[in-house]
């Protein structure tokens, strides 16, 4: 029996070949995400089966618990390169890092370059708990320190479901949104995936992520999304190629 209804794709269908991933977890024993060598290249060759051919890195750095400087990352990212290329793997692999927005956020922006995603875009994520009392003086220093900033996973924060005007603010405060890819299977919850529906198809994204730090996430790429209609996301997941590294 015909049906109208036209099956969803796999999310894993979705990404074209030679896609650039701004956003995961992928240095080994930094943070959540890989522990050692082993799994980053596990996770890195799981997502170039994918279609990724570039990668930038992004561990996290929170005070007190991820408390990683500049320095500790570029040297994990030399060895892990290293070692990646003793496995045939010679795609280029950059690191940024993803900051938590708090106090210590400020002073070091105010203080030392960031670890940008290109040029001067930085990644910048908030507490799942709520959001910084200074959100707004946060976001404007930081621009005024020559820095635009991409809010990592905004549908994710809960505290902003019941009041949709407040990622209307943030886009006015010169926050470029960045969607993780998941959030459209449902992988953080049918809430999640409702929210990264509506700011979708609202045109509010920017660009995509997949925020990879387990096999777990791998797999979910298997995945069909849960979203309305694929074009808003097939256009954002275009649309990082502005950040490509050759």
């Amino acid at each position: 029996m015909l049906t109208i209804f036209k099956s969803k794709p796999a999310l894993k269908d979705l990404i074209p070949d030679n896609h650039v991933d701004i956003h995961s977890h992928l240095l080994p024993g930094i943070d959540d995400g890989a522990r050692t060598f082993e799994d980053s290249l596990r996770l890195t060759k799981a997502l170039q089966g994918f279609g990724v051919t570039e990668f930038i890195t992004t561990p996290h750095i929170i005070q007190h618990v991820w408390d990683n400087t500049h320095d500790q990352i570029i040297a994990n990212k030399k060895e892990t390169v290293a070692e990646l290329k003793k496995n045939n793997i010679h795609l280029p692999f950059k690191a940024a890092a993803e900051y938590l927005m708090d106090d210590q956020f400020v002073r070091l922006f105010q203080s030392h370059e960031l670890l940008t995603l290109k040029d001067n875009y930085v990644l910048v994520e908030m507490s799942y708990i709520n959001a910084p009392i200074q959100l707004y003086a946060i976001l404007f220093d930081l621009q005024v320190a020559g820095y635009i900033p991409v809010l990592a996973h905004p549908e994710r924060y809960l505290f902003y479901h019941n009041n949709f005007n407040e990622y209307l603010k943030l886009k006015r405060a010169g926050c470029l949104f960045q969607l993780n890819l998941l959030s459209t299977v449902g992988y953080y919850g049918n809430e999640i995936a409702k929210i990264s529906d509506q700011l979708l198809q609202k045109g509010m994204y920017s660009y995509v992520g997949s925020d990879v730090h387990h096999n777990n996430h791998i797999a979910s790429f298997d995945l069909k999304v849960k979203i309305k209609d694929t074009t808003p996301l097939k256009e954002i997941i275009a649309n990082n190629q502005f950040f490509k590294i050759q």
